[in-house]
């Protein structure tokens, strides 16, 4: 049996980490699952990389690799990561089983939302090339889930999560 990826993309802020444990902590119960987060990846395994387009596209496909070679054990991964271009996101869409789910927040509720102080930094300028305000986020223009995480309750948005994946779990999708 092959896993699936969930991969979940979105500004910092937007709802990415909690919204994927949530979800794990429903779907452990019933399957192998696994969470990848940005933060936790690019620490340990793409520590050297800086924030250029290039070293963010390197740890995207980095991630995916990680997360297809888990599926190929029958692990399903959430993956939690900003991924700010589309491009790498398509790549990786039409190359692995792979669920798009797009966390979508305005930059407001993302700052307003901010537990790690890294909007402040930034308007601080102690962050150069931050997604979503000097470096760009590439909305993806046809998601398989599309959350609105501003007005959606954690619950409401994991449940359309996990209807979509049972879904295509089945072959309905």
């Amino acid at each position: 049996m092959t896993g699936q990826i969930i991969w979940l993309t979105g500004l910092s802020g937007s709802g990415k980490s909690t919204i994927a444990q949530g979800l794990y902590d429903i779907l452990r119960f019933h399957h192998e699952i696994e969470i990848l987060d940005g933060d936790d990846v690019r620490k340990n395994l793409s520590s050297e990389l800086g924030f250029s387009k290039e070293d963010r596209d390197l740890n995207i496909r980095r991630i995916g690799y990680v997360a297809n070679l888990l599926t190929k054990h029958g692990v399903h991964v959430i993956v939690a990561a900003i991924s700010p271009y589309r491009a790498i996101r398509d790549e990786l869409k039409n190359g692995l089983n792979m669920i798009e789910v797009y966390c979508d927040a305005s930059i407001e509720e993302c700052k307003r939302r901010d537990v790690k102080g890294i909007y402040a930094k930034v308007e601080a300028g102690e962050i150069k090339n931050f997604t979503g305000i000097s470096d760009p986020y590439e909305e993806p223009l046809k998601p398989n889930v599309h959350l609105f995480t501003e007005v959606e309750t954690v619950a409401e948005s994991i449940s359309k999560i996990t209807k979509y994946f049972y879904t295509k779990k089945l072959g309905k999708v």
